[in-house]
């Protein structure tokens, strides 16, 4: 069967699982919508938070960001695991005794202000928008490209199939949705890993394949060292970062993902403390199969890439080089005439995307990134390939001459991948209008009904409103999205962190930080990221404060979110008695009074 055919019953499989979960897990009330009734299991909940935070970024990109950097992607390992552990022990089980239903619930409890509540609405729905926006994306292209529709059309059915879960279901439908998902998108990962493993090493195991050798005895990185080397790009193996930068990204993914609003509010649907204990080490876990075995697909797929189009003939190459052309994903320009790929070194197009793809007789034809500035060949270079990162996972089954149904599982996984975030990112902007907004401000007299139908069509317009993003993104959400944990980590951390350890920080301080926090981290992400459209362009490289990239500017941000709070709270009236004697039980376990007695 053809790899559309394939796609089509994998995808319609997958599709027809996740409808009749979201129907069996119909919420009746506002804590079934908001914390699945409170009542999910540990093991259940940690397969929900992995899907939940294995986003097409963990899926798609973050192999295809190690694949071309090489040493310097595995801040993205560290970041993103790391930030699990500080969940783990800092954040979940305080959290979960609490007892509320979202991050600005309890931002807005414990520093008992409705400004603080708003404040964290604000920056819970400025993440979650823009990191949902990149989901919405990656489902229209690889519907786009897998099963031949066009990208618009994509979006759509992604968006429809996010509607049914997470209108019907809310927390309840989505967690078990997730499970499901996640038991999707970990074997699309691993299948063709252990097969190119197996087909490039001799051994099955990705995560050892990556350090064996091959057919000529020679280690495999040793060899994709020697292949980068040749081409002119530095060795695979070898760092370009700053060890202060490196540290910077390390930390702000990590506190960025403690920070993380759709991520936070799993821990509220276990019944138990030690229950959230419990399924934060089972997501760190279940995660931690994909991100060992990532980097051993970066390896497989980088080597197969250079081995497959280096100075080959353009007429040679096999069909999956065409169909990634025809998405704009993959650009050839022949600069010295000969027919050949040229694969070094080097910018081949200027910009980031080409917009063009050329036909047989040379013009262009408009492909799908109809949105992006017009690319042209740059003479002054001698590269002639434009290779897309994202495509390094999606491609690597074809790229490997896998069998179809494992390119259409690679498909399944990945959209699974980024519905499961999808839905996870709606329902924390949903919870935060219906329940921070409408319940807790505007209207606290309303019924339960009441407030899940306005929960349920704050999901519907936040859908509409992602789709749109999806559909016509602008020119910065790329670069937003990336630097979601940024933005995590310079405004939500500090006031969780300090809102549980010192029961001296009140309000003042809590929003004073807040404030500062996020507004210092957009501008640096505008200023040396996305530039300002129409006006100017992104500060260079040599112009970074203190040498941070913005990747690692969370770091500082919340630093300085942090002294804020702390100087401004230290200047201004103490919490109330009675928060802060909530403070010290939120710190103290169960039982702890009942044990000193004795």
């Amino acid at each position: 069967m053809s790899v559309e055919l394939w796609t089509w019953i994998l995808v319609g499989v997958t599709f027809a699982l996740y409808f009749g979960i979201a129907i069996w897990a119909r919420a009746g009330s506002t804590k079934e919508f908001y914390v699945a009734g409170g009542g999910v299991s540990p093991l259940a909940n940690g397969m929900a938070t992995a899907a939940d935070w294995m986003s097409a970024a963990s899926f798609i990109s973050m192999a295809g960001i190690i694949s071309f950097v090489g040493y310097d992607g595995s801040v993205y390992l560290m970041g993103w695991t790391g930030g699990y552990v500080l969940l783990a022990l800092l954040l979940a089980p305080y959290l979960r005794k609490f007892g509320k239903f979202t991050v600005p619930d309890f931002i807005g409890d414990r520093y008992y202000s409705n400004i603080a509540r708003t404040v964290a609405v604000f920056c819970a729905l400025i993440v979650s928008f823009t990191y949902v926006a990149g989901q919405m994306r990656g489902v229209g292209i690889v519907f786009s490209q897998f099963l031949q529709v066009d990208i618009t059309f994509g979006v759509i059915i992604g968006m429809t199939v996010v509607l049914v879960f997470a209108f019907l279901g809310g927390m309840k439908g989505i967690t078990y949705t997730q499970v499901a998902q996640y038991c999707v998108l970990i074997f699309a990962f691993l299948v063709p890993a252990v097969f190119i493993s197996w087909q490039m090493t001799g051994n099955p195991i990705p995560q050892l394949g990556m350090g064996g050798k091959v057919e000529d005895g020679t280690y495999l990185l040793d060899k994709l060292d020697t292949l980068h080397t040749q081409l002119g790009f530095k060795e695979y193996t070898s760092g370009s970062k700053s060890t202060w930068d490196v540290f910077a990204i390390t930390m702000a993914l990590m506190v960025g993902t403690a920070g993380l609003p759709h991520v936070i509010v799993r821990f509220f649907t276990v019944p138990k403390v030690k229950d959230a204990r419990k399924s934060a080490g089972y997501a760190l876990l279940l995660i931690a199969i994909l991100y060992t075995a990532a980097p051993a697909v970066s390896v497989f797929a980088r080597t197969n890439l250079i081995e497959t189009v280096s100075n080959k003939k353009y007429e040679e190459m096999p069909q999956w080089f065409t169909n990634w052309e025809n998405t704009g994903l993959i650009a050839w320009s022949d600069k010295n005439g000969d027919g050949a790929i040229q694969y070094v070194n080097g910018s081949s197009i200027i910009g980031k995307k080409p917009n063009f793809v050329y036909n047989s007789e040379g013009e262009p034809t408009r492909g799908l990134f109809q949105e992006r500035v017009i690319s042209n060949p740059n003479p002054e270079e001698k590269n002639e390939l434009y290779v897309d990162r994202d495509i390094m996972v999606l491609a690597n089954p074809e790229i490997a001459n896998l069998p179809n149904w494992v390119i259409a599982l690679v498909a399944a996984g990945g959209i699974a991948a980024a519905l499961s975030t999808a839905a996870g990112l709606l329902l924390v902007i949903s919870t935060s209008v219906s329940h921070d907004l409408v319940k807790k401000q505007f209207k606290p007299d309303i019924s339960d009904k009441g407030e899940l139908r306005v929960a349920r069509i704050s999901i519907l317009v936040a859908i509409i409103i992602a789709g749109l993003f999806g559909i016509y993104p602008p020119g910065f959400v790329a670069a937003v999205v990336a630097l979601a944990f940024g933005l995590a980590a310079a405004s939500f951390f500090p006031a969780i962190i300090l809102g549980i350890f010192d029961k001296r920080m009140n309000k003042e301080g809590a929003i004073a930080g807040m404030v500062v926090g996020i507004s210092l981290m957009l501008f640096y992400m505008i200023r040396f990221k996305t530039g300002l459209i129409g006006v100017m362009d992104p500060l260079p490289q040599s112009e970074w404060w203190f040498g941070t990239s913005p990747e690692g500017f969370g770091t500082i941000a919340m630093i300085i979110n942090v002294v804020i709070s702390v100087v401004v709270s230290r200047l201004t009236p103490a919490p109330p008695q009675e928060v802060q004697e909530m403070v010290e039980s939120i710190r103290i376990p169960s039982g702890a009074g009942e044990a000193q007695s004795h």
